[in-house]
Formats: structure tokens, sequence, C-alpha cells
């Protein structure tokens, strides 16, 4: 026979109402009566049937996550498993699971979401990325449908509950550290200049720049893919230019992986002939050769507020709209130093 509610309030000793409410997480019962029933429920084996009480409520209790469309291949990239992780942890904490969605498109990313919306199939939206002029956005604040943007929108900033790093400042601090070393021609990588994060952080790099009456050069700035192939292409065209940057910002370890194999190929040492400080400080970072300085994004924390913040809307409609920016730190490694003068990269 299957356990009940009633089978657990009698080996608690309460009533069967305060396991229904300590099952609903209910902040009238106390952390002490909670952790009874959480302890007679796991002795009775005890399962709650969240389909038959997420029917009565219309709640599905399954956040939404909208990945970049395929095509942008960011899967590959470290930055997404460890966003998600964070993601996950603050959803469980509520119960609620995850469902995710994309496309080989940008219009097939829309209909993805559109079918969860009007299907019903979610309580609430998290956007893993922030395109300029986004579609889903649009779409989102037309249904007035909870979301939670994950970067910083393109407009409307204050209509948009989002978490974010300060990229701007990330960007300049990274620069600046560069220039603190004696560098005064600072090359910069990063990705599409149609994803916010990139806009910002070139944004950044220029404040620094020109802050320390250095010389902002078009040339010095490519756009790739955040992918180690990327990396690979932008360095090659840096590295061929008549007068070469001594140093780089690379807006993600993973572009930074490719850039260190071209290098490596090309015969150019780091930190010996060119600095790199690189951004998100994933596991890449510390196990690169030579290991990276790296601007820490707390991608963790990132996944879990967002996904904290939009249960708090979900379950309040009268929620206001939040920014929420997560700290940075720039982690020193090993690959980062002052310019050789006699390194010998220039063009003849």
């Amino acid at each position: 026979m299957a356990v009940t509610i009633k089978d657990v309030a009698v080996l608690a000793n309460v009533a069967p109402s305060t396991v229904s409410r300590v099952i609903a997480d209910s902040p009238r019962i106390s952390e002490e009566t909670k952790q009874k029933v959480k302890k007679a429920m796991e002795q009775l084996g005890y399962h709650p049937n969240f389909n038959a009480r997420n029917l009565a409520s219309q709640s599905t209790k399954v956040l939404g996550l909208v990945m970049p469309s395929s095509k942008d291949v960011g899967f590959q990239n470290p930055f997404f498993p460890t966003v998600l992780q964070g993601i996950s942890e603050g959803a469980q904490e509520k119960n609620y699971a995850l469902q995710m969605s994309t496309g080989k498109t940008e219009q097939e990313v829309l209909n993805a979401v559109i079918q969860m919306v009007q299907g019903k199939r979610v309580d609430g939206v998290i956007l893993l990325y922030s395109n300029v002029d986004d579609q889903v956005i649009t779409y989102l604040k037309e249904q007035r449908f909870p979301f939670v943007l994950i970067g910083k929108p393109y407009i409307d900033m204050e209509e948009i509950t989002h978490v974010d790093n300060d990229n701007v400042r990330a960007a300049k601090e990274a620069t600046e550290y560069l220039i603190s070393y004696g560098h005064e021609k600072i090359g910069f990588i990063g990705g599409s200049p149609e994803l916010m994060v990139t806009v910002d952080r070139v944004t950044g790099y220029k404040q620094a720049l020109q802050n320390a009456g250095l010389t902002i050069r078009n040339d010095y700035t490519i756009h790739e893919e955040f992918l180690r192939e990327g990396g690979q292409g932008a360095v090659r065209e840096l590295m061929a230019l008549e007068h070469p940057p001594t140093a780089l910002v690379v807006a993600d370890d993973f572009m930074t992986l490719g850039v260190l194999n071209t290098l490596d190929e090309l015969g150019i040492s780091v930190p010996e002939d060119i600095s790199i400080v690189s951004f998100n400080n994933v596991l890449l970072a510390e196990l690169a050769r030579p290991p990276l300085t790296s601007v820490d994004i707390n991608i963790f924390e990132l996944g879990y507020q967002a996904s904290k913040n939009l249960i708090v809307m979900v379950e309040n409609n009268n929620e206001p709209t939040k920014r929420l920016i997560i700290s940075h730190k720039i982690i020193e490694r090993l690959s980062c130093t002052k310019p050789n003068p006699h390194r010998g990269l220039e063009r003849n």
C-alpha cells in the first residue's frame, strides 16, 4: 500500500496539514518541525505527488532555459555547464524542474519559446544570453511572462530583471592590469558584437586605453566566436600585423585556449613575448600552460541568482524588477609580465 501524508503525520506526530505545509516549504512552519517531517518522509520512503499539486495550483513547477541558437556553437564553452549548475541548485531548493530549449537559428529559438509559453509548459524563463535587439525578450515582454536575463538587456534595463557582472568595469580593470606592467600595445579578442557582454567589454577596454593616453587602434580589436577556433583565427590576424600587440585582453578562457595553441605554433612565448589576461576563470585557466591570469565572474552565482529571483517573480506577481550585479575579481597567475623590448615580432 502506498505511503500517504497521514502516515507521515502519524510518524512525525504532527497534523496532516502541517505535512502539506512542509512540502510547500511554508514559512509558517519552524525549521525544527520541517526537519522532523522530512525525516519521517525519508524513513517511510514518501515522495510528494507534485503533478497533482501543480494541477490544482495551475503551476508547472518548471523553469524554461533558453540557450543561444546552436549556430553560435556555444554549447562547447565551459561557461554553460557552470551556469547551468548554479541555475539547477537554485531551482532544486524550491522543488522546480528545468526544461531546456534552443534552435539552430534565432527564429527557431523564438518558436521554441513561444511553444513553451503558449503550451503552459513552464512557469517562467531564464535567458542564458543577451543579444542586441533580441526577439525573444520582445515576445516575453509582450506576453507579460516572467523571465530573467543573464546578461545586460539592450534596452529597457529598468523593466527587465537581469543578473550580470559589471563587464565595462571588469574589462577596464583587466586592461589597466596590463598597462600597469608597462604595456602600451594591447589587443582585444572578443565574441560577436551582437552580444551585450562583448559590447560592454570592448567599452571597458577602450576606456582604460583612453584614460592612460594610449592609442585606440581598430585593427587591435578582433571579434570571433567564443570558441577555441575563434581564438586561433583572431590571434593569427593580430600577429600578422606590422606592429603586433605586446599584450592581449581575451574575453573568454575557451577562446584563450586557441590563442595559446596558435602562439605556440608561431613560436611566440607567453608571457615572455606576449602577456594575456582572460575572462571567466573556468578550470581551463588554471590548467593552461602557462596558467592564465583570468577575471573570475562567479559564473555559478550568475545562474543561482537567476533561478532564485525568477522563482520569486513566479510566486509573487507584484515583485519589482531588479538589476543584480555579481562581483568579479582578477585571479593572478603566470600569463603576464613586462613587455620584452627584444621580442622581435615586428615585421620588417
